[in-house]
């Protein structure tokens, strides 16, 4: 059986602008991302099936002779869902509450008329299966279909994460002098991990420290958190519970119940709370991020899919910032704004609730300085930026050119 994590079209748009640069499955909500949880209970590595444009990075061999178990990556796993899945039979649909959560699609499997079956878009592939075979999933299911969901998750996953990632292991010991640590929930902490003159709360959640992440002096931690593989707290962190730091990235200041997918941030003073954050992000110093209006009114935020700002039923809701995008020292970004992808903001008072890709100020930003920027980033990381990172920031750019024009987003 072969194995695909795909992106449903009208989720993907829904979860721009982080699903620009990703497919569903990479985005992190806990400690690991959706691929990796999928992995761990199907018991398989899975591909991805996602837009065209990604797949010169993130395509997977197919061998379309074998059947294929397709699964709606933005499902968040969990044993019974697995389970439930692995008793499908080619040609049946999981479905739950009007949603495909996953099929097993052979080859040979006879055509169904569109009328008479429940259509899937993957991001122009397209699949129409009948009626007849769909089963209802009867147990709860959890699903990442907006950006908040990721932060309004975060919490829970932690948790769920540490459980399945931990079994059978026993924590190392921080290394570091000073670390006070009390509360009821576990404080795992993976080889090289370091701890310096800190204090750390679980009373609320566990704390997970990946492999080679540090916790400078003078931090005040609250669980549940992720400090994932090589991440950095700075001195005098103030981190509130439910957050998520993915690899690589640098936190400093106030931050709550807010998700760094990875290689992102946020190394000076300053509050970020309810926010999502793609990878290499990087808020200047005294970047602050408003997450409750000042009415208490339910905050609205930018939809790709919709084209319009709309109401996410929440009363706390931050920053949701694309892979690429910068603030410049100084800047006040208002309750629920949307960054798009390799957008650099500076601007006197408060930017606008929504700021395209590839803006630069009020601004265009030229994508080969963009590229440019990105090759240096990447190599500070050691990292190398590959012509598919370059094509597919290409393919974004002319999209929001296309779209620029269209809206008069300037």
């Amino acid at each position: 059986m072969q194995y695909l994590l795909c992106d449903d079209a009208s989720i993907r748009k829904s979860l721009l602008p982080l699903t620009f640069t990703r497919p569903v499955a990479l985005l992190r909500t806990g400690i690991t991302t959706l691929q990796e949880k999928w992995n761990h209970f199907l018991g398989a590595d899975a591909g991805f099936a996602t837009a065209d444009y990604l797949r010169c990075k993130y395509g997977s061999w197919q061998d379309d002779s074998r059947p294929c178990l397709r699964v709606n990556a933005s499902f968040i796993p969990d044993r019974m869902l697995a389970q439930a899945i692995a008793s499908l039979q080619p040609g049946q649909l999981l479905m739950k509450d009007g949603q495909w959560v996953a099929f097993i699609f052979a080859p040979a499997d006879p055509a169904v008329p569109e009328t008479d079956g429940v259509r899937i878009d993957l991001c122009g592939q397209e699949f129409c299966l009948s009626g007849s075979s769909a089963i209802e999933y009867a147990g709860q299911c959890r699903q990442i279909r907006y950006p908040w969901d990721i932060f309004l998750e975060n919490g829970v996953q932690i948790s769920y994460d540490l459980e399945w990632l931990t079994e059978g292991r026993v924590s190392c010991a921080p290394a570091g002098e000073g670390m006070q640590c009390y509360g009821s929930h576990p404080l795992f902490a993976e080889e090289g991990a370091v701890v310096e003159h800190s204090l750390i709360d679980t009373s609320e959640g566990p704390v997970y420290l990946g492999k080679g992440s540090r916790i400078m002096p003078g931090c005040l931690i609250k669980g549940p958190l992720a400090l994932c593989e090589g991440g950095l707290i700075k001195m005098g962190a103030k981190i509130y519970g439910g957050n998520t730091f993915g690899p690589y990235s640098k936190v400093a200041g106030e931050v709550e119940n807010s998700v760094f997918i990875g290689y992102s941030n946020k190394a000076h003073d300053g509050f970020l709370g309810d926010a999502v954050l793609g990878e290499w992000c990087n808020l200047g110093a005294g970047t602050n991020c408003s997450n409750l209006k000042n009415d208490y009114s339910e905050v609205r935020v930018w939809n790709y899919a919709e084209e319009r700002f709309v109401k996410t039923g929440l009363q706390f809701c931050g920053l949701i910032m694309g892979d690429h995008s910068k603030s410049a020292i100084g800047t006040q970004f208002n309750t629920g704004t949307v960054v798009g992808v390799a957008a650099n903001v500076f601007s006197a008072g408060f930017p606008k609730n929504y700021i395209p890709s590839f803006s630069w100020g009020k601004e265009t930003y030229r994508v080969e300085r963009a590229l440019e920027t990105a090759k240096i980033v990447y190599g500070r990381r050691g990292k190398v930026f590959a012509k598919e990172d370059a094509r597919i920031l290409r393919t974004i750019h002319e999209d929001t050119e296309n779209n620029r024009l269209r809206f008069n987003t300037n």
